[in-house]
């Protein structure tokens, strides 16, 4: 029988043995499977700065895990291998939440804090995040999350009393900008309101030459944002051509510094990105 993903906004129903939008979930037998769950196609100890997280234990590191599979259909993206991979289009290893609960600990000594799911959209494929932020909680370790924002509520309200920061794309601030990515504004703005009121957030946005570089746009962005609260961190970050924008020139470091003074007008913490 057919069965409906609920666990991002595009609510994809599935026929019997189809795979989701995400290419991490499908119907088996009438159920919704997770089948990234713990499938995993990148590891790596990062700074935490790199999340980028600038204002969350400054100078740790963090084991940063990623999977397959997302939600959005970006023409930029930078992790395109594994994002727009299904689970037999790249190489993945089963790591088990216990497994990476341990190799966190491990890392302990080097100034490691805890794990982030990061690489490609972590929420997607939520149940592995939740378990394995489960036994992070008990073992005093963090759980961050670097996301698109484009799950539902209800998955993020499971989340949340286990997550310690994210790091949320909000790609930019036009309805049909997001349309375009396969997304939702309205979406994200939810999830952000929602997740800054649980735990710390900052926010990326990539600016694309002529796609959301206006600044008028980013005035509204800052605005919105500090409407919600004016401390949360914003990232206003350099594009360079990826997947299917590499005709697109990077964006003029001017223009992003540009838009950073912008922002900084109406938000306490803007930091340039890719410069």
């Amino acid at each position: 029988m057919e069965a409906v993903c609920q666990t991002c906004i595009h609510q994809c129903r599935l026929k019997p043995g189809q795979w989701g939008l995400c290419k991490a979930r499908k119907n088996e037998e009438g159920t919704v499977v997770c089948k990234n769950y713990g499938r995993i196609t990148s590891l790596a100890l990062d700074p935490i700065e790199k999340k980028p997280l600038y204002l969350f234990h400054p100078g740790s590191l963090i084991l940063s895990v990623g999977s397959f599979g997302c939600n959005l259909r970006c023409p930029f993206c930078q992790n395109h291998e594994i994002s727009m991979a299904g689970q037999e289009e790249i190489r993945n290893e089963f790591l088990s939440p216990q497994k990476l609960t341990e190799m966190a600990l491990q890392y302990q000594h080097v100034g490691n804090i805890g794990v982030a799911f990061t690489y490609n959209e972590p929420l997607i494929g939520w149940e592995y995040v939740l378990d394995t932020a489960r036994l992070l909680k008990k073992a005093g370790m963090k759980c961050v999350l670097v996301t698109n924002g484009t799950a539902e509520l209800s998955v993020l309200e499971e989340l949340l009393p286990f997550v310690d920061a994210m790091n949320i794309d909000l790609k930019g601030f036009r309805e049909e900008y997001y349309r375009m990515l396969g997304g939702s504004l309205q979406a994200v703005k939810e999830f952000i309101v929602l997740a800054a009121g649980s735990c710390h957030i900052e926010l990326t946005t990539l600016i694309v030459p002529g796609e959301n570089d206006a600044i008028r746009e980013m005035e509204e962005e800052a605005v919105w944002i500090a409407s919600v609260d004016k401390e949360i961190p914003l990232h206003i970050t350099r594009f360079f051509p990826r997947y299917h924008m590499q005709e697109k020139a990077p964006t003029d470091v001017q223009k992003v510094h540009q838009l950073v003074q912008i922002a900084g007008k109406y938000l306490t913490n803007v930091f340039v990105g890719n410069c």
